[in-house]
């Protein structure tokens, strides 16, 4: 699908230009036009990139056919940018995944690329068709404002996996399960891609703070220099994420190995208390050799009676024994 913003030097927004009039809309220095192309096949996009913005083949590729990590470069008149924006894929155990936004940021235009629609642009595209002020300040503000709200989505990941993450904190003591095991090295791995896409992004918007570029006026470098704080604070919070990810491993098998413990110090005490009983059974019940003497005494009641006190008492004993060397 391709979206066309057009906003006319005197002010008038118009979204229904056509694509034989957008060569007309690019020679007006006072104009400002955005095009927004979502899910449109590469050869569609390739006629508009190449023949009416002519933007370099070099570009035009990397924004239709290959995954870029965030970056920005510049080709003198316009500049071509990479950012990311994430999201939870609740249908495969919570990875992340990454959604690619590709954008050509000149003195009077703004083209963003979208091989899968984000959420996110298209609440600015709506906005911008509600509010025209955000198209009278101009393309590169129009672009701050939409990287603006792909990194504060951000934050709804960070939240979000920070609840998973307090989730696990509190089964890894009730619960411990294998399945919980999983769900601990899912979080890792999803904090680790974050924070893989996070460190370039934040490059990104550093550069465009502090560097000199022709598309990108002094005026607005503070705006980008907003962003980079918000990636920076970013940054450091899934570093710390990371590190309680760390901390719930070590818990989920300090709790596992103390279970274990426990079972074998469970299964110890109960072979130990029945020691001294095969000793008794296993000595009276040797028949191997016949006695050469008579020994009715060893048959009779009484020493029945105290076999069977004895096997009573040794476990008792060895119980208490144990419960006073604090064993048990």
């Amino acid at each position: 699908m391709i979206h066309i913003l057009y906003r006319q030097p005197d002010g008038t927004v118009c979204a229904d230009l056509t694509a034989q009039e957008l060569p007309t809309a690019l020679k007006e220095p006072q104009g400002l036009l955005w095009i927004d192309l979502v899910e449109e096949p590469a050869e569609a996009c390739k006629g508009i990139l190449r023949d009416i913005f002519d933007f370099h083949p070099l570009a035009v590729d990397d924004a239709l056919e290959e995954t870029h990590t965030p970056k920005v470069d510049d080709w003198e008149t316009y500049l071509y940018l990479v950012l990311h924006a994430v999201v939870l894929n609740h249908a495969e155990s919570e990875e992340l995944d990454t959604l690619e936004l590709d954008s050509f940021l000149g003195s009077n235009y703004l083209v963003t690329y979208q091989s899968r629609a984000i959420g996110v642009v298209g609440r600015i595209w709506e906005t911008a068709q509600r509010d025209t002020r955000l198209l009278h300040r101009g393309p590169t503000y129009l672009f701050y404002a939409v990287s603006d709200a792909i990194v504060a989505d951000y934050m709804k990941t960070i939240e979000t996996l920070d609840e998973q993450i307090d989730a696990a904190e509190d089964q890894t003591f009730s619960d411990p399960t294998p399945a919980l095991l999983e769900q601990i090295f899912t979080l890792k791995r999803t904090l680790l891609r974050l924070r893989r896409i996070l460190g370039p992004q934040r490059e990104v918007f550093n550069k465009l703070a502090r560097d000199e570029y022709a598309s990108v006026a002094e005026a607005y470098q503070m705006y980008f220099r907003d962003v980079y704080d918000h990636l920076v604070r970013l940054y450091d919070i899934s570093d710390t994420m990371r590190d309680l990810v760390g901390g719930v491993m070590d818990m989920y098998l300090s709790v596992v190995n103390n279970r274990m413990n426990d079972v074998m110090k469970a299964l110890t005490i109960i072979t130990t208390l029945f020691m001294p009983l095969s000793f008794l059974v296993g000595f009276f019940g040797m028949n191997f050799f016949q006695p050469a003497t008579p020994l009715l005494a060893w048959t009779d009641k009484f020493a029945f009676g105290l076999t069977l006190i004895v096997m009573v008492l040794a476990p008792l004993l060895m119980y208490g024994w144990m419960r006073k060397r604090s064993w048990m």
